[in-house]
């Protein structure tokens, strides 16, 4: 069993900056991707951006490509999604999720997930 835990949410002005963190345990993730998806108020569940654990090789959005990064810390179990130049359509509640499946972009093929921790923008 995995267990995902996200932190580092909170409310930040329009340009601003907040680094999520998710704290891994159960097992190593050598095999696995770890994935970021948001779900904003009425909205569905999208895709972030996502890491191989084995090589941190990174994948984005094309929203938020250029001003999120992704990246872990093997040695921690936690992988972390550093986000700048925020703007109001960030605003959601972000959740990591674990799972092996290379089509990293899809939310059916995460086997874990964390309960989500909300960010809110304003402008």
């Amino acid at each position: 069993q995995v267990q995902l835990v996200e932190s580092g949410g909170g409310l930040v002005q329009a340009g601003g900056s907040l680094r999520l963190s998710c704290a891994a345990s159960g097992r190593t993730f050598s095999s696995y991707f770890m994935g970021w998806f948001r779900q904003a108020p009425g909205k569905e569940r999208e895709f972030v951006a996502a890491i191989r654990w084995s090589d941190s090789r990174q994948y984005y959005a094309d929203s938020v490509k250029g001003r999120f990064i992704i990246f872990r810390d093997n040695a921690k179990n936690t992988g972390y999604l550093q986000m700048s130049s925020l703007k109001p359509e960030d605003t959601a509640v972000y959740y990591c999720a674990a799972g092996r499946s290379s089509y990293y972009y899809i939310m059916g093929n995460y086997d874990y997930w964390g309960p989500g921790t909300q960010v809110a923008v304003s402008s």
